[in-house]
């Protein structure tokens, strides 16, 4: 199969970047090497298993019923015992039984409530499992309705509820969406630096000095500068919040970029990054217009088969 074994070459593409893109960080940004999670939404296992017969263990999926499936096939379980799962999307209550039922879970990148991470922490304590299950929190940094996450405020309540009530749970980091589309030629995307900031050495100023072009964009095009301005003050005060949690810089994970946009995300602190369309080629949905790595964040759709396409709703 040609696609699958070009798989091979674009892993090996998309690894040699993330360690340029890693090696020009800002010396201030911790010294963390980027986990490269591939997204093989809608794809069959054959590509993944190239993908790990090239070195590739952490994968991710977004959808419960898909990554179950996949986690749970003949010849990923024979070809591929070290494969790492991440669970990337949207995840509802009702769906965690499921999902912690997936061998190999290695992470859940996605809570987004109080009540979501206690459900994920006491299903979790009934599997008694042997080790803590990884997690991250879901920030909205963009503002934006469309996207699932929390606000900055909440976020601190989420993270201080998982480390003080959530014993089964081990707290790694900070996972974002960022809006898309983001037009890199105006400077670096002010989602992944309102993210990395907590997590970063970098001086408030400096930051600042660096995000002031995309608020003069954001304002030219007539958006509403509320958010963007709400998310300034949201660097400005990062650095506290995480302070008050006591949290270890360098043990705060940071999951942000995509396709497009990894490179740019690792240079200003991302630790993890999404990488789907561009290791496994672009996703096709019957009876769905559009595909790609601007679907990557949705909901659990109906119909998702072991044919791993998606019915039209």
């Amino acid at each position: 199969m040609k696609m699958a074994a070009d798989v091979g070459r674009r892993i090996l593409s998309v690894s040699e970047k993330i360690r340029r893109a890693a090696a020009g960080r800002e010396p201030a940004l911790p010294d963390i090497a980027p986990r490269l999670v591939a997204v093989g939404k809608t794809k069959p296992p054959a590509f993944l298993i190239e993908a790990y017969r090239h070195g590739q263990r952490h994968f991710g999926e977004n959808y419960v019923q898909e990554l179950v499936e996949k986690a749970s096939d003949s010849q990923i379980l024979s070809t591929c015992p070290d494969i790492k799962w991440h669970f990337i999307g949207h995840l509802q209550k009702n769906n965690v039984n499921k999902l912690l039922g997936t061998p190999n879970l290695f992470m859940i990148e996605t809570i987004d409530s109080i009540k979501l991470a206690d459900k994920v922490n006491l299903s979790w304590q009934k599997k008694q499992a042997p080790q803590r299950l990884k997690v991250m929190v879901q920030v909205n940094t963009s503002e934006e309705n469309s996207k699932h996450g929390l606000s900055a405020e909440e976020t601190v309540q989420v993270v201080r509820h998982v480390l003080t009530n959530c014993p089964s749970l081990e707290f790694i980091g900070l996972m974002t969406i960022g809006r898309y589309g983001y037009d890199l030629s105006q400077g670096p995307n002010p989602d992944f630096q309102l993210l990395s900031f907590p997590c970063s050495l970098v001086p408030y100023m400096e930051l600042l000095s660096n995000i002031i072009p995309c608020f003069i964009h954001y304002l030219d095009r007539n958006t509403d500068s509320s958010s963007v301005l709400s998310n300034s003050v949201l660097a400005a005060h990062r650095k506290e919040l995480c302070d008050q949690l006591n949290l270890p810089l360098k043990t705060v994970e940071l999951s942000m970029g995509m396709s497009t946009d990894y490179e740019h995300a690792i240079q200003v602190g991302a630790t993890n990054v999404r990488v789907g369309s561009t290791i496994f080629g672009e996703r096709t949905y019957p009876g769905k217009p559009g595909s790609g790595e601007n679907s990557e964040e949705v909901g659990e759709p109906a119909g998702i088969t072991t044919g791993l396409t998606a019915k039209a709703p």
